[in-house]
């Protein structure tokens, strides 16, 4: 049964802190659990979400591009 550390715990095995999350035995876990040292950590599947690339989105029309045309500004 995997718990969850809410005290600092160490054995023969182990060094565990508060907030890691390890695999005893369900007695064992059961007695920590009890004891206060504990809480059970709920195993459930996780999901993960993937990002779907972004579509390009590109403006309909002309071309964004320089004239080589003179259309009257700038310096002569």
């Amino acid at each position: 049964m995997k718990i969850k550390m809410l005290v600092s715990l160490a054995g023969n095995e182990y060094s565990l802190s508060p907030g890691d999350e390890r695999d005893f035995t369900q007695a064992e876990a059961i007695r920590l659990i009890d004891a206060g040292f504990a809480v059970p950590v709920a195993e459930e599947k996780t999901e993960r979400a993937v990002a779907q690339p972004a579509t390009e989105k590109r403006k309909k029309g002309k071309a964004d591009v320089v004239s080589d045309e003179d259309n009257g500004g700038g310096d002569r």
